[in-house]
């Protein structure tokens, strides 16, 4: 699987970030899984034209030490379909600024 991951997360960045992800993304029902939604903006040809697959979704995986970002655009409405793809470079380039910015936000340094 393809992931962008920041890993070595102290402790206390730990409890920051879970804090965060609690209040601002849903819950997958697995601990630590949170899905982020990804902006309609960003998406491909195939999910645009996929309109009952949406919304469209990319998973963070928190662990005590890592948040892993997973590369996969999925939906959560069906576990296959043609619009279940790889994030795209707009997709992916998205998905690590938003992390980042995640980090940046909770004053934490990587």
């Amino acid at each position: 699987m393809k992931q962008y991951v920041i890993d070595e997360i102290r402790p206390q960045d730990y409890e920051k970030i879970k804090t965060y992800l609690d209040e601002t993304f849903s819950a997958s029902g697995l601990d630590g899984l949170y899905w982020l939604p990804l902006d309609e903006t960003l998406l491909s040809e195939v999910q645009k034209a996929h309109r009952d697959c949406a919304p469209f979704v990319i998973s963070l995986e928190l662990t005590e030490d890592r948040l892993a970002g997973e590369l996969l655009v999925r939906t959560r409405k069906r576990v296959r379909c043609d619009c279940i793809q790889y994030a795209n470079k707009r997709q992916r380039d998205w998905l690590i600024e938003t992390m980042d910015a995640m980090f940046d936000q909770l004053g934490i340094i990587t």
